[in-house]
């Protein structure tokens, strides 16, 4: 059985807070007191038109018994994924969830850039003192980009504690913000600003394939996360990854960490792993996108 650590564990439903992503998919930018109801289909609601697929229906969602963290992490036993970056929990969180599975989560903190020094303050605190392992950013919720000034306390303090930061890189398909809020191109800015700072580009930043691998080549503590990508893909002509799959094969394999991302596909660990089995790479390559990189990227080794 393969070793593996996944950049994208998705929180059980029935854990997870559901205001959160109420709040966070509701209208971007400041809320207004008077708004009117909002068009069918628009803003997140348009995933439902794009990805209309029983593959990309989040497993188990709604179920009030789906196991919790105690299933996931024996379902993560049976596919060998020893740690994995869990995503949906609240801050508050942090503490508890390391305390019940220790050293099986990775769990990284959200913070409004708008909150300052007092974010600042804050996520100092969750890392001293309840073992939160970075900083998760994604300007798809907040509508501010990732080289937007208000963040750099942020990623400041990052780099003074030397844990790494996530960053939201893709396309977006919530129709009432920008397209490209996740491009590629912010990310340049972060790394030469801040060239100590490990940062891992969340979502890979399809469509702007090439561009990614172009950043991923000009600096050296940026990486990658192939989360919310089926792996299928990946190899099939056509798709906008055949320089993701050459370069991640070659020059960039130390640099390609998986983001399983079960719960948009409704499927096994086991059947995920076994398709990233199956691309067109060099055996030794597979083994670090699948565990090796990731350990060195958070420092296991």
């Amino acid at each position: 059985m393969s070793r593996v650590i996944d950049m994208e564990l998705s929180l059980p439903h029935s854990e997870a807070n559901p205001d959160l992503e109420r709040i966070s998919r509701g209208r971007p930018g400041t809320p207004f007191a008077q708004s009117l109801p909002r068009p069918e289909g628009y803003g997140f609601a348009n995933y439902g038109n794009v990805f209309r697929s029983k593959e990309t229906a989040p497993a188990n969602k709604g179920e009030a018994n789906d196991g919790g963290l105690v299933r996931l992490v024996e379902d993560m036993d049976r596919a060998g994924i020893s740690r994995g970056l869990l995503v949906g929990a609240e801050n508050s969180a942090t503490g508890r969830i390391h305390q019940a599975h220790p050293g099986r989560f990775f769990l990284f903190t959200t913070f409004d850039p708008f909150d300052g020094m007092r974010a600042v303050r804050e996520f100092e605190r969750l890392v001293k003192e309840e073992g939160a392992n970075g900083l998760r950013l994604s300007a798809l919720y907040n509508g501010v980009p990732a080289n937007d000034r208000r963040y750099y306390p942020l990623y400041a303090k990052a780099a003074e504690l030397d844990v790494p930061v996530r960053i939201y890189t893709a396309m977006n398909y919530a129709n009432d913000r920008p397209y490209d809020l996740g491009h590629p191109r912010y990310l340049d800015d972060v790394a030469i600003d801040f060239p100590e700072l490990r940062i891992v580009a969340g979502l890979a930043g399809w469509p702007w394939v090439n561009e990614m691998v172009g950043l991923l080549r000009r600096h050296p503590r940026l990486y990658v996360d192939t989360a919310a990508h089926h792996p299928r893909y990946f190899s099939q002509p056509g798709s906008g990854w055949e320089q993701f799959l050459q370069f991640g094969n070659t020059l960039l394999q130390d640099k390609v960490m998986v983001g399983l991302s079960r719960y948009l596909f409704g499927t096994s660990f086991e059947s995920i792993i076994g398709e990233y089995k199956q691309l067109p790479l060099k055996e030794k390559v597979i083994e670090k996108w699948l565990y090796g990189n990731a350990a060195e990227f958070f420092r296991l080794n």
